[in-house]
Parts: C-alpha cells; sequence; structure tokens
C-alpha cells in the first residue's frame, strides 16, 4: 500500500492512497465500492494500531477517510410525488459520508437506487476529507486505549491518529438548522459518518447489543416486566421454529436460534442502563424491544441513537396515570396529542411545533387492540380512549400545588400522564420516524389511587401479557406495509435530504 506524507503537523502525515473517484449507475456496484474502500480504510488505521502498540517506531500520523457518495442533477425531475424521500429538491451536488456499509448494506442500496431511478443519474463514490477515527475504525465496543502498551503511554493519542471530534457531530442536518454554503455540496442523508458511528457505539454502550441485531420496528417501555414477558415469548417461539424469526438476542449478544431451546453462550452480563432484546427476521424486519426506565432523559438519549439506524417506526408501550374519573386500571390510552412537558427536546424541537398523529400507525394499535382484546367498534370505547398524553419530568408531580399541573392537563384535555411519551414521538418527529403510543393505566392519582405495591402486582400480573401482544401485533401489521407507505410526508420539511 502506498502513502501519502505531508508536513502539514510536526509529524507527516501517513495515509493509505487516495482512490479516484469512481462512477455508478447500479446501486449494488456503488455500495460494494463504499465498502471496499471503507474497510481498505479501516484496516489501515488498525494495523498500524498494532504495529505501534507492538513496539513500531513511530514515524509519523496516521489517518485515513471516510468513504463518501455524491449524486449531480441539473434539472428539478419529477419524482414521484407519493414519496417522501428518494429525491433532491433542486439541481446541484448532494452528498453524504459513510460509515459501515456492511451495516447498511440494504439502506444504502434502496436510497440510491430510488436516486438514480428519480433522476435518471449515476452516483459517484470517492474518499471524503473526513478523517476516521481510530475508535470508531475499530466499532462499537472497543476500547482502544487499554489496548495500548507502554510502547505508546508517553504519546498522547491525538498526536498519532484521529480521535472523535465532537465539533463535527451535531445533528445540525436532522435539526432543520444546517445552513447551506456556496460552491459546497449539500446533504443528501440527515446523518454524517461521524455522527452515526457516535451513536452506535452509544447503542453498544446503553444496550449491551451490537447495532447489527437491531430491528426496523422498535417497541420502548418502561417497565421490566414487559421484558421479562418478550424474552419468554420470544424463548417459546424460539423453542418451537420461529415461526419466521430467525433468532432472539439479549443483553451480552446473547443468541438464541430459530429450533432451539438454549442460547449459543451462558454468558453472564451486567445487565446495562437500557437493555434491548432483539427478534431478528430476515430483512431487518423483526422486533426490538428496549426498557429505557424512568423518565424523559432515558427517552431522548435512547432515540438520539436508534435513529441513525433509520428505523421504519418505533411505538411506546408502557404504563401511565389516567386523569378521568371515568378511566379504570388496565383501560387503554392511544395518543392522538401531546402535551411536552418533559423540556429535555426544547433545545431541538421548539414546544410550539405539533407532533401530528399518524394515521397507519394510530390504524395499526386500533386494530391490534380490537384483535386482541376481541372489541370492535363502539364497544372499543368500553377499554380504551384516544386522546391527549402529556409527558413531564417531575415524577413526583403529584407533590406540587395541585391547581398548577391540574389546570393545564384540564386545558389540554389529557387523558393520561407519563414521563417518556411524548419524548418518543417528539423525536420520531424530529429524526423522521414514524412513531405512536399506547399506553395502559396502572394508577389514579387524580381519584385516590395510587401506584402501591399489592395493587401493582395484581395488575401487572393481569395486564402485562395482553398490552405487550397488543404492541407485537401493531408492528407486525406495520411491517406487513411497504416502507415507502409508512414513512409519512407529514415529518418531511421544505427542505429535505433525498435519504429517508
Amino acid at each position: 500500500m502506498t502513502t501519502r506524507i505531508s508536513s502539514v503537523s510536526p509529524l507527516p502525515f501517513i495515509s493509505p492512497s487516495a482512490p479516484e473517484p469512481r462512477v455508478f449507475d447500479n446501486p449494488v456496484e456503488a455500495v460494494d465500492a463504499l465498502t471496499e474502500l471503507y474497510e481498505r480504510n479501516t484496516t489501515f488505521l488498525i494495523e498500524s494500531f498494532g504495529k505501534l502498540a507492538d513496539g513500531a517506531p513511530v514515524t509519523g500520523r496516521y489517518r485515513a477517510f471516510y468513504p463518501q457518495v455524491s449524486i449531480e442533477t441539473t434539472s428539478f425531475g419529477h419524482a414521484d410525488s407519493r414519496l417522501s424521500y428518494g429525491h433532491v429538491t433542486s439541481p446541484g451536488v448532494y452528498t453524504t459520508t459513510i460509515t459501515r456499509p456492511k451495516l447498511f448494506r440494504h439502506y444504502l442500496k434502496e436510497q440510491l437506487g430510488l436516486l438514480m431511478r428519480n433522476h435518471g443519474v449515476p452516483v459517484t463514490v470517492s474518499e471524503s476529507s473526513t478523517p476516521i477515527p481510530l475508535h470508531f475504525a475499530f466499532g462499537e465496543g472497543a476500547h482502544v486505549e487499554a489496548s495500548a502498551t507502554s510502547a505508546l503511554s508517553d504519546i498522547p493519542m491525538r498526536d498519532l491518529f484521529d480521535t472523535p471530534d465532537l465539533n463535527n457531530t451535531d445533528d445540525l442536518i436532522a435539526n432543520g438548522e444546517y445552513e447551506e454554503t456556496s460552491g459546497v455540496p449539500s446533504p443528501l442523508a440527515p446523518f454524517t459518518a461521524q455522527r452515526i458511528d457516535y451513536s452506535l457505539a452509544r447503542l453498544s454502550h446503553y444496550t449491551a447489543t451490537g447495532a447489527e441485531h437491531f430491528q426496523n420496528f422498535v417497541l420502548f417501555t418502561n417497565y421490566q416486566f414487559y421484558i421479562d414477558e418478550f424474552a419468554a415469548w420470544a424463548r417459546k417461539m424460539m423453542a418451537e421454529g420461529g415461526d419466521g424469526y430467525t433468532a432472539f438476542v439479549e443483553p451480552g449478544n446473547i443468541v438464541t436460534l430459530a429450533g432451539k431451546a438454549k442460547p449459543e453462550t451462558d454468558a453472564v452480563v451486567r445487565m446495562p442502563q437500557m437493555p434491548a432484546y432483539h427478534l431478528k427476521k430476515k430483512g431487518h424486519a423483526g422486533i426490538t424491544l428496549v426498557n429505557i426506565g424512568v423518565g424523559p432523559s432515558n427517552a431522548k438519549t435512547i432515540t438520539d441513537h436508534i435513529a441513525v439506524l433509520r428505523p421504519h417506526a418505533w411505538l411506546m408501550v408502557g404504563h401511565c396515570a389516567g386523569l378521568r374519573n371515568s378511566q379504570r386500571l388496565g383501560d387503554y390510552v392511544l395518543a392522538h396529542a401531546y402535551v411536552r412537558e418533559d423540556h429535555v427536546l426544547d433545545d431541538d424541537l421548539p414546544v410550539w411545533v405539533p407532533i401530528p398523529a399518524l394515521a397507519e400507525v394510530q390504524q395499526a394499535l386500533e386494530s391490534a387492540v380490537e384483535e386482541v382484546t376481541g372489541y370492535q367498534g363502539f364497544e372499543l370505547k368500553r377499554i380504551m380512549r384516544t386522546g391527549t398524553v402529556a409527558t413531564i419530568d417531575n415524577r413526583n408531580w403529584e407533590l406540587r400545588d395541585q391547581r398548577g399541573p391540574v389546570k393545564r392537563l384540564s386545558q389540554s384535555r389529557a387523558i393520561a400522564l407519563d414521563m417518556e411519551s411524548a419524548t418518543i414521538a417528539a423525536n420520531g418527529f424530529r429524526f423522521r420516524v414514524p412513531y405512536g403510543t399506547l399506553l395502559c393505566v396502572s394508577d389514579r392519582p387524580l381519584h385516590g389511587e395510587l401506584k402501591l405495591p399489592g395493587m401493582a402486582t395484581a395488575f401487572y400480573r393481569s395486564q402485562v401479557s395482553q398490552h405487550l401482544q397488543i404492541g407485537i401485533r401493531a408492528v407486525q401489521k406495520l411491517a406487513a406495509m411497504p416502507p415507502e407507505a409508512l414513512h409519512s410526508r407529514k415529518l418531511r420539511s421544505f427542505y429535505e435530504t433525498a435519504f429517508q
């Protein structure tokens, strides 16, 4: 491998030779080229680090770059107006850096294929000017500093390799705050390669499962009871052959294959902050369930990171406080609007931005409730209400002067209160990920039914299984829809990236 050496820094830069840009009119060949370039450059960084850690002399600073893909169109063209993605809004040059092309292979083929068809232009694969941080070259779960021997102990890592740069890791594109510069290509995707790598590393940390296991349909819950029920159901399904699902993955990347009663490994893992469980299906069409715990901070954190995987939908299925006297413990709440008093997204998505209900998701959830409970039509109102869900950041809101929060809840027509749902919906809106909420009333604090241990235990035993099965049935309905129909145009702004 030839190298490029520069004397811009005290140590000369040593890099793989710069490849010539390549033009493709076939999305599969373009993704293959992206993969080849990415693997070459990350291998260079990993091998260079290994040699230094083994005692090789330091002769320079090692740098390799992310691959990028670009298109140029001179015409406004005429894209299928039914699609919310797969086309650019005006003539120009558009580009995005690419990471982990093997992980995103299906996604990249789809996005590039749509661009080629909608605009009749090829794509160009080349090397970008964005360095790959050494930590990201190793992938999630790597502890680079811990791998270094005494041979590198006296030299700061940043003097030898590029490290993550938070100045270039932000959500300006997704937030609609990116300012275009004359002569600079416009963004082709909502996330840059380094932003994606950052989230992939965080996902592994928070959920104790690799990014490759996440499925395109995600359920979030705020109670371990749902996890226990899901895990028991998934293990039983695996033992009975899978019924279309191929594997069940638990924290620690413990895999049980379809047709097996036990996992491939019995490794014990310390439970992470937000454990994730994945019932896998070909094409990532299965179900991921994440226990986000309690609070809007966790809800924002995990959705910030899962969003880079570009899932087709995420739903909240958890417990809430019922606010109406007509509600009973165990009733369901289908959110069609949200009051946001969680505050964690105020700087990214102003509270005056409405979070609309998405018809496809609402219909899937309501239909799932009907099928699982047996209630239909007007009779469904016996056990389910559709209305406004309020999300608050103070778990002990009941201890405040009741005139404040209760008045606001009444004015908003809220029928339920929790600490996560509006955050998940708002981040779905922000990141263009279809979202929905189906909650179960577990207490009624305004009517003297507080969540107490004895009452809660009886409630959980009778209700969790049914609620979880409703969530599973809803995502199965969504999975049966074509992605282009599910990704609503409601979630797209005036100036959008071509990639979904």
